[in-house]
């Protein structure tokens, strides 16, 4: 057998997990192979992947539930203290839960650069993949979230709603991975992604769209009804439906 590097084995793998997600984030799951993960992570053996996760997928899959697990008990521990209070009774309240939880997601900087990033790219070419690794399992936080905003919000019905979650998933997602790239990428430390101001911002922003009050829609505003069911809720970590 290659002989490793000089990493021991957690520090190896922690170092490849790292190198992946970011080669995942900027190029896609399909777009990277195993051989240029080792390479960029610095390892002799190029089957170093297989050996530490047995395949692709199951690195793919092992990123994705070291972000979820860690999302999904910081929400749960913020929504328990809430309650605990008789909470929540506000829209912003749960909005800001949605957020500050996906993120800073390492006391090490360079470790968390990239997974919300990655996410929205696994998104978009292995959302089954995605889901499946959840399991149902690593979203409880994000479902409770659901449950408090459909009982905030206006009255509406339940196939708005759902559609609401939609926009706002798109809105939270792209944002929070535009954000995540430029400040990786550096640039001003006055541009708008550097700026305290950034993330109470977009709560502001993703607070208004879901309190904003229901018009009806008419046959004449849209080609199609709305196209979600009550029961039409497909959510992730960050918290996107479709």
């Amino acid at each position: 057998m290659v002989r490793l590097n000089t990493k021991t084995q957690s520090d190896a793998v922690t170092h490849i997990k790292l190198i992946a997600r970011r080669l995942f984030a900027t190029r896609g799951v399909d777009g990277v192979t195993v051989r240029e993960i080792a390479v960029a992570a610095g390892q002799k053996n190029h089957g170093a992947v297989g050996y530490h996760f047995g395949s692709k997928e199951g690195l793919v899959r092992e990123i994705i539930l070291e972000g979820a697990i860690l999302i999904d008990k910081r929400r749960n521990k913020m929504l328990d203290e809430l309650e605990a209070t008789d909470g929540p009774t506000t829209i912003r309240e749960i909005v800001d839960i949605l957020i500050y939880p996906a993120i800073n997601l390492s006391e090490n900087e360079a470790h968390e650069d990239s997974y919300i990033s990655f996410l929205t790219m696994l998104g978009m070419t292995h959302r089954d993949l995605f889901l499946d690794t959840l399991a149902n399992r690593w979203n409880s936080g994000y479902l409770r979230c659901l449950q408090h905003l459909r009982k905030l919000m206006p009255d509406m019905p339940n196939t708005m709603k759902n559609q609401r979650f939609v926009f706002m998933g798109g809105l939270f997602g792209s944002i929070l991975a535009m954000r995540e790239r430029a400040l990786v990428n550096g640039g001003s430390p006055n541009s708008t992604w550097r700026s305290a101001q950034t993330l109470p911002h977009l709560a502001l922003v993703m607070t208004a769209l879901l309190e904003a009050p229901a018009e009806e829609i008419s046959q004449n505003d849209t080609e199609n009804p709305l196209p979600l069911s009550e029961n039409d809720s497909s959510p992730s970590t960050l918290g996107f439906i479709e």
